[in-house]
């Protein structure tokens, strides 16, 4: 019975056709796809990404909130706080307040000039270890060379700096813009966070995919960055359910458990944005050996 259930699926996948004159079948692609899951070692490079990440956030926080106040919009601040800690999970939320409520109160904008290049250099870093992350697949054939890729890294890591920093004033813009015209509240606010969510982990996600490798193995807009962006919202909503229900981190390990959390769920991320990254190697080495 479960072999002829098998049969039938494999059949199916058979027939469910893409490319040109459908040339490779979902069959094909999903076969591959797990092959590189399973031989890549997706743990090991979400852990490198994963530790890179954690050690830029912090300096492009102190970058980004010294910044703000220059920004001519009431409430900037409290807003991108209230945002950024929606994003977070819950159990990190008081840690990551606090982070926040110091570097407000206490502005450091004499070190603007040298918090920049701090950030710089860590967000180099981690869009650094992405890249290596996704050079490390068995579908990856040809690299870049090392100083080559961490200039690319660099680029884009100001990039998305940059792609962040407009979107966050664009998304405050938006929503003073909506709440003056229309008076839905707390509902229609949700439904913008969700939309700039969405939205921003789809734009980050096709950045990565289209520099992340010597010869590219995707379009801009790819299946693995919807892929991605889906998982993303997956992992946030599922971790927070774990966290609210199960998890006891900060009863065990007192406040130090809120960086756990944050490592854990920055490491979940990684590995989701791998998963993408996956999927779009094994289309494109199926394309190529056709």
């Amino acid at each position: 019975m479960v072999e002829k259930i098998g049969q039938h699926i494999t059949s199916w996948m058979h027939r469910i056709r893409f490319g040109d004159a459908g040339a490779i079948s979902l069959y094909q692609i999903v076969e591959l796809y797990f092959l590189g899951i399973i031989k890549g070692t997706l743990t090991t490079r979400a852990s490198s990404i994963a530790f890179s990440f954690f050690m830029a956030m912090f300096p492009f926080l102190i970058f980004v909130l010294n910044l703000i106040p220059f920004f001519p919009i009431a409430n900037i601040e409290d807003t991108f706080s209230s945002f950024f800690l929606s994003v977070a999970p819950t159990e990190a939320q008081e840690f990551l307040n606090g982070v926040l409520y110091d570097i407000q109160s206490k502005p450091r904008r004499g070190l603007l000039s040298s918090t920049f290049l701090l950030s710089i250099f860590f967000m180099g870093n981690g869009v650094n270890a992405i890249f290596g992350g996704f050079s490390e697949s068995i579908h990856v054939s040809l690299n870049r060379h090392f100083i080559k890729q961490y200039i690319y890294a660099v680029g884009v890591g100001v990039l998305l700096g940059l792609i962040f920093l407009i979107s966050i004033a664009g998304y405050l813009f938006f929503e003073l813009l909506v709440a003056q015209i229309f008076d839905f509240g707390f509902e229609l606010n949700m439904w913008i966070r969700l939309v700039f969510f969405f939205g921003m982990a789809y734009l980050v996600s096709s950045i990565l995919f289209y520099f992340g490798t010597h010869r590219g193995f995707s379009s801009f807009f790819s299946a693995g960055a919807l892929v991605t962006t889906f998982l993303f919202a997956l992992t946030s909503y599922g971790f927070g359910v774990y966290l609210d229900n199960f998890a006891q981190y900060n009863q065990l390990y007192g406040s130090i458990g809120a960086i756990l959390i944050l490592m854990l769920y920055i490491w979940l991320n990684a590995i989701v944005l791998l998963l993408g990254f996956e999927l779009n190697a094994s289309i494109a080495k199926l394309k190529q050996s056709r």
